[in-house]
């Protein structure tokens, strides 16, 4: 779990363990979406956190500089699991832990894009299949080369052929 500012107190326990003192024990350098970007993670030990059942808290410290400004930020992500480290190397945490803002983004486009957040579905299995047709849509626009989803939509819009061609349906 990414442990945000809304929970200041696991934050603020996560802070305070011996960072320094713990070896880096992950780097990943990539680069896209015009900055480069290096992550380094470092893992501990723990059993007295103030989430029940963790086992290791982790650190990644993110430098991003935009390539077009030259702006560098570093911020510093701290996350709990109830893996063990037998369970789960820094490597695997670090890999999870990326798959899981994959996720967030997919989340982040459908609520800019589609507004999913305000909508007045929320019984039933509305809600599920309105996320499954937006997925659908997020998908079929990326796997077509589309790089901004809102305007892959506003473009498809204005042609009723266009949303039937790219499924291949026309």
């Amino acid at each position: 779990m990414i442990v945000k500012g809304n929970q200041k107190k696991l934050r603020k326990q996560l802070k305070a363990l011996p960072w320094m003192e713990i070896p880096l024990q992950g780097r990943t350098k990539n680069a896209g979406h015009g900055r480069s970007e290096i992550r380094r993670i470092k893992v501990a030990t723990v059993n007295n956190l103030l989430f029940p059942g963790a086992r290791q808290a982790v650190q990644i410290k993110r430098r991003r500089t935009d390539r077009k400004t030259g702006r560098t930020t570093v911020k510093t992500i701290y996350a709990v699991t109830s893996l063990t480290p037998d369970q789960a190397t820094p490597a695997q945490l670090a890999t999870l832990i990326r798959d899981h803002w994959q996720v967030e983004a997919l989340h982040h486009v459908r609520d800019t894009t589609f507004a999913e957040d305000a909508s007045q579905l929320r019984t039933g299995n509305a809600p599920r299949a309105m996320a499954t047709w937006r997925n659908l849509a997020i998908g079929a626009l990326r796997l077509s080369g589309a790089t901004n989803i809102a305007a892959a939509l506003r473009h498809n819009a204005r042609n009723a052929d266009r949303p039937l061609a790219l499924l291949g349906l026309s």
